[in-house]
């Protein structure tokens, strides 16, 4: 195991999770936790988007006020925005304020309601089979897109998604679970060999 993964407090995890506190307890308890759920997949990919071009960090930093900002990303409450609402987000110090993201936001909602399956089924149906691929020896061994994030984006984008490119799709299945990219050595990844 390379000095890279242990951290400060002597945890070995995968080396961006060593980087702040705040990914440290990111990495430890949610990031490859397998997550399910309308709401909670929805504010996963909204965060995905929106940190699309920034640091993670900044995202995780702000994830309660843009639970606030975005109704607790409940996505028929969402997806009923209006442009007072675009008004108020833009106006929001606390969080990005970006209105291609927001409007992403917004129509991505207006997607998850028109969908004829649970977002949860849709996302969860591109994840590859566990063990398909060998754990990642490094963070440089982990890709940034994979056919089946490929695959994800392209389905989403024909259901009327937007800001859900392959890389954005393969964060999120990371995040979520679909795929376990902690790498050899980290704690995460000896609990689940």
């Amino acid at each position: 195991m390379g000095p890279e993964l242990v951290g400060v407090d002597g945890v070995a995890r995968c080396s961006w999770g060593n980087t702040a506190p705040d990914y440290a307890v990111y990495h430890d308890e949610e990031w490859g936790v397998p997550l399910r759920g309308e709401i909670a997949l929805f504010e996963r990919l909204s965060l995905e988007a929106f940190q699309s071009g920034l640091s993670w960090l900044t995202i995780l930093r702000k994830r309660e006020d843009f639970r606030r900002a975005f109704a607790g990303f409940d996505p028929e409450r969402v997806a009923a925005f209006d442009a007072e609402d675009v008004d108020r987000l833009l106006a929001d110090a606390s969080i990005v304020r970006n209105r291609a993201k927001i409007l992403a936001t917004i129509t991505n909602a207006r997607a998850v309601v028109e969908l004829d399956a649970p977002l949860d089924e849709l996302l969860w149906s591109f994840a590859p089979e566990p063990g398909r691929r060998p754990r990642p020896r490094t963070m440089a061994d982990v890709p940034a897109r994979t056919p089946e994030s490929q695959a994800m984006a392209t389905a989403l984008k024909k259901r009327g998604f937007v800001f859900v490119g392959p890389t954005t799709c393969y964060a999120l299945m990371q995040a979520t679970g679909m795929v376990d990219d902690h790498v050899q050595g980290c704690f995460r990844a000896n609990d689940r060999d």
